[in-house]
Order: structure tokens, then C-alpha cells, then sequence
């Protein structure tokens, strides 16, 4: 059976004359949506940065320059021990987070040659995968991710934060956070953490104590770490780390396990290299920190009637998808429109189980706020990712249910009433199954923005719009007039 589309929604499409609207083109996946859109759209975006011509001699480059401490062959001699007794153990992101640690122009090859140069053996490094919460990587994402010959030569683990009898228990924070952490990076003589520096809508930034915490922690860390009474500060928030109780809770756990060296990146939007920080945990990360806040803030001097975004890399599925949807908070008016497309490929484009009643819940509730008193409830269990629909709520306390509108068109039809907002199906006049998924997200993007300008037109006034054309990476901030 075809749906057809809302008879409202289908005359406010067909009420708006696209006559010179220019194409823009928005970011769906590996692909671009082609779209019309009003002659005054702003397209907010990042500064330019170069792209690095050679990342394997930029790998290179900075393992032999550290920041702010000592290099990893000199942290090793250091160790007082034969290197054949030395272990090491190598923190490492998930296939959520596009590291680029494959082949000679990747993050390991050159990490693990400086570790073989000292001496060590291959049977004494271990790479763990730091899943947080997330699940298990699979043997197809190991390839992916870190190559066949390191799959093949090197032992690679996943974390498992609920498994205590991989865990060990290293202390307590400031915090009152008893913290349990990953015995095999623990227990190792050097510990080295890698990862992305970007973004990130609630440590400010990612990378750095990240690759500890929430990475390599147990589950009642991660608990606290994810809890409201850290989320719902203000200072939880991109790009802000001064205040951060998030980035602050990170940074004790990750000075309490100890980490000895640190190499992150950071990329443009098109996921190529643009930087490569090694050395010292705390003066190698606020170095990139430093050099990504420099380009990804978009200076803002105004909120605008409609925002549209992309889910970028992070789109994988909506769990993930929300990261774009607060990146895109500061640049749209309360009472707005947020227009979000994601190309959500993962097995489970919604996310887990557990996300999927959590959203069930949140819309039984009311929204947001019946949601977040739940959470806060004293009889509460913490549930494996309530975290994510507590940040849907941020989106929707500033452009409520009507003004977001979410554009996944592998969403089974289903699911749709899942979703926060309203979904993208809603502004289709067939199926989504009856189309490629690119030409179904065209057309929910299209038909959702005309219907958006012809409701403002309806309210008397000519709609402000523009696009974040980086999605989720760039950042907008309001300039001070």
C-alpha cells in the first residue's frame, strides 16, 4: 500500500514556487542531495584547512617531535626493564569514529614500528578496542578498521565494561565515582591512547582522556560519566572544556590509570588528515584542541527560521545522529525548524534495543521533561543509552516536536513513530522502499524545507534559512554584537 503524503504538508509543498531557487547540495553518506533552496540561504561552513599531502610522513613527523614530553622509544627505555619483558597496550576508537588507523598512511604502521624499534615483540602489544558502551566490534569492522596485517600479526580485544572480571578497580574521583578500567590496558607498562579530536556535544571535545574514559571504563563509570547530573550543565557542551564535568571526570580517570603516551588526529570533512598531535596526554590534546577550535567554529550573528544539516560520518544510525542535531542548536530560533538527513547504514539504523524503548519511553512521557524526571527518579535504573534520548531533548526544548524534522529514509516505516519530531516519511507522497535511498532522502529533504518555508509565509513573514554544510563537524557560535 503507498501512503500518500498529508494533504496539509501536500499543499504547502505545491503552494511554494521554486522558480530561481538555486541548487545547493547537502551531504547524505559518500553522496551529495541536491537541492532548491531560497536565494537568501546562508551556507554557514568552517574555515578551509589544508589536508595534509603525506599522513604517513606527518605520522612520522610527529612521533619523532612529541609534545609537551618525552618520545615513546625514550618512555619505553625508561621502563627499566629488557624490552622483551616490556608490554604495551594501544587504546583505540570503534568503528563509530572514522580514525584513519589503516595501512602506511594510517595511525598504527608508524606507532607500531617506533614500539618494534624498541625492541618489543609483537606478543606483548595489545590493542584494545575502546568500546565504552557500545557493542562489540565485529571480525569485519577489525578489518576496516586497522587492515589485514595488523588483524593478523596483532592481538586485538574488545572492551567490555560489564565483564568485571576483565576489569580492575583503580579508585575513586573527586566525584565519588568508583572506577573499574580495562585490566589489559591497565596492567600494561606503556599505555598508549589514540583517537579523533573533534567536536563533541557533551565532553567539548573528543580525543585525549577519551580513549580512557568513556572508552576502557566499567559500567557504572560510564554511568556517571552519561548521568544528568552531568549532562544537563551548561558547560556540557561543544567545544567548551573550562567547567566541563564531563571532560573534568575523563581527565581524573585517565591521570589515575596513567597514560604514557598519546597520538590523535584531526580531519576536514572529508575525513582526510589534517593534523597529527603525539606526546603527553594533556599538552598533545589541548594542542589539537587549540588547532580544530580554530576552524570548525562558525562565527553566528544571528538564529535563522530553518537549519538544514547532515549526520555526516556520525550518521550511521539515529543514536549517533543526534550529534548533529545539537551541533545545529545555536544557529536555529526557538520555535524553528531543524531539517536533519542522515544516511543511517548501520545493521540497526534506529540503534539498540535498549534506544529504542528509551525513545518509546520519552514520547509516552510527554517529551523531554517527563523523560528527564524519569532519569532523575530516585527509583530509576540506570539503562544502557538513556544518554542519547536526554540530548534529543535538548534539540526539541528549542524547536519542539513540530520543528525537527528527521530525514532517514533506511528508518523502517515502523520505527517512524519512534522517532523524536516528525519524521521524514511524513513529507513523501509513496513509499521510502519504493526509492533509492538517496533519491528518498532528496525528496523528504525537498518537500520538508518547501513545507517549512510555506508555513512562515502562512505566519506573515519570509523565512530566514541556511544549511551547515559540514553537519555535525562544524560548529556554530553566536558572535557577540
Amino acid at each position: 500500500m503507498i501512503r500518500p503524503m498529508k494533504s496539509g504538508i501536500e499543499r504547502a509543498v505545491q503552494s511554494v514556487d521554486t522558480t530561481g531557487w538555486p541548487t545547493i547540495a547537502l551531504d547524505f553518506g559518500c553522496d551529495a542531495l541536491e537541492i532548491l533552496a531560497p536565494p537568501a540561504t546562508e551556507i554557514l561552513t568552517m574555515r578551509d584547512v589544508a589536508p595534509l599531502d603525506d599522513p604517513g610522513r606527518a605520522f612520522a613527523a610527529a612521533l619523532a617531535a612529541p609534545i609537551g614530553g618525552p618520545g615513546l622509544a625514550e618512555m619505553i627505555r625508561g621502563k627499566g626493564k629488557r624490552p622483551s619483558e616490556i608490554t604495551v597496550a594501544v587504546s583505540v576508537s570503534d568503528i563509530t569514529r572514522p580514525v584513519p588507523y589503516k595501512g602506511e598512511a594510517g595511525l598504527l604502521a608508524p606507532l607500531l614500528r617506533v614500539i618494534a624499534d624498541a625492541g618489543i615483540p609483537c606478543g606483548n602489544v595489545t590493542i584494545v578496542v575502546g568500546t565504552g558502551m557500545h557493542r562489540p566490534s565485529t571480525a569485519a569492522e577489525k578489518l576496516q578498521m586497522f587492515g589485514e596485517d595488523i588483524v593478523r600479526t596483532c592481538r586485538i580485544v574488545d572492551h567490555d565494561c560489564e565483564d568485571q572480571a576483565s576489569l580492575v578497580h583503580i579508585g575513586a574521583t573527586r566525584s565519588g565515582t568508583e572506577v573499574r578500567v580495562n585490566a589489559a590496558f591497565n596492567g600494561a607498562d606503556v599505555r598508549v591512547v589514540t583517537g579523533l579530536v573533534e567536536s563533541h556535544f557533551m565532553a567539548g571535545i573528543s580525543g585525549g582522556r577519551k580513549g580512557v574514559c568513556p572508552a576502557l571504563v566499567d559500567k557504572r563509570t560510564l554511568e556517571k560519566f552519561h548521568s544528568p547530573a552531568f549532562l544537563e550543565s551548561p558547560f556540557a557542551d561543544n567545544l567548551i572544556l573550562e567547567g566541563n564535568p564531563c571532560h573534568l571526570e575523563a581527565l581524573e580517570v585517565a591521570r589515575t590509570v596513567g597514560v604514557d603516551f598519546l597520538v590523535n588526529v584531526t580531519l576536514d570533512k572529508d575525513m582526510r588528515l589534517t593534523g597529527v598531535f603525539a606526546g603527553e596526554l594533556e599538552a598533545a590534546h589541548l594542542a589539537a584542541f587549540g588547532f580544530i577550535k580554530g576552524y570548525v567554529a562558525i562565527p553566528l550573528e544571528r538564529e535563522l527560521d530553518i537549519v538544514l544539516t547532515h549526520g555526516g560520518y556520525c550518521g550511521r544510525n539515529h543514536y549517533q545522529s543526534v550529534k548533529a542535531a545539537c551541533s545545529a542548536i545555536p544557529a536555529v530560533r526557538r520555535g524553528g525548524t531543524i531539517i536533519l538527513v542522515a544516511d543511517n547504514l548501520d545493521p540497526e539504523p534506529v540503534g539498540s534495543p535498549e534506544y529504542r524503548i528509551l525513545l518509546g519511553r520519552m514520547k509516552e512521557l510527554g517529551g523531554p521533561e517527563g523523560y528527564l524526571a524519569m532519569l532523575r527518579d530516585p527509583a530509576w535504573t540506570f539503562t544502557k543509552d538513556q544518554w542519547e534520548p536526554e540530548m534529543w531533548g535538548r534539540v526539541l526544548r528549542k524547536v519542539g516536536e513540530q520543528g525537527l524534522i528527521y530525514c532517514g529514509p533506511q528508518i523502517a516505516a515502523e520505527d517512524e513513530a519512534l522517532l523524536p519530531g516528525r519524521s521524514g516519511r511524513a513529507f513523501l507522497a509513496g513509499r521510502a522502499e519504493d526509492l533509492s535511498g538517496r533519491d528518498a532522502a532528496r525528496a523528504m529533504v525537498q518537500n520538508a524545507l518547501l513545507a517549512a518555508v510555506a508555513s512562515s509565509r502562512v505566519e506573515g513573514h519570509e523565512p530566514s534559512v541556511a544549511v551547515l554544510r559540514e553537519g555535525p563537524y562544524g560548529i556554530p557560535v553566536r558572535t557577540e554584537r
